[in-house]
């Protein structure tokens, strides 16, 4: 199962530069991020090399973070796999809060990022429908 890092940070100029700059001097990883913004603040989610040495390095530097259950699936990187994946959950009547986008840095391969209720069970169906699902 795969952990993300949820982050709630200041939506001002340097804040986001301030967070890689905090990872990059502990030699942490980022491996896939998304941002989300309003007028005061935003949510930056990551996936990290090391997600609770970011937790307690950002909380020491006085972000509210916290690590969340996501899914991972591994996907071919050709027309319609996304809509195969989608089409699969839809079949299972789930629904999903949030994806992105990153890679296997091994295989190079697409990795899309779920949020869904009932990760666990999710994650399970998945597996049965033959997705491969990340660890």
């Amino acid at each position: 199962m795969l952990k993300q890092v949820s982050i709630y940070a200041e939506n001002k100029k340097g804040t986001f530069q301030d967070l890689t700059s905090l990872l990059m001097q502990e030699g942490i990883n980022i491996l896939g991020s998304v941002t989300q913004n309003s007028t005061e603040y935003g949510v930056v989610r990551m996936i990290v090399s090391d997600t609770e040495k970011t937790i307690d390095l950002l909380k020491a530097n006085g972000y509210l973070c916290k690590s969340t259950h996501i899914i991972g699936v591994e996907m071919a990187d050709k027309v319609g796999s996304l809509n195969h994946l989608l089409l699969a959950l839809l079949d299972g009547n789930i629904n999903v809060d949030y994806t992105y986008l990153c890679f296997n840095r091994e295989t190079g391969m697409p990795i899309i990022i779920l949020h869904t209720e009932d990760i666990f069970e999710v994650e399970n169906y998945l597996k049965t429908k033959g997705f491969v699902v990340q660890q």
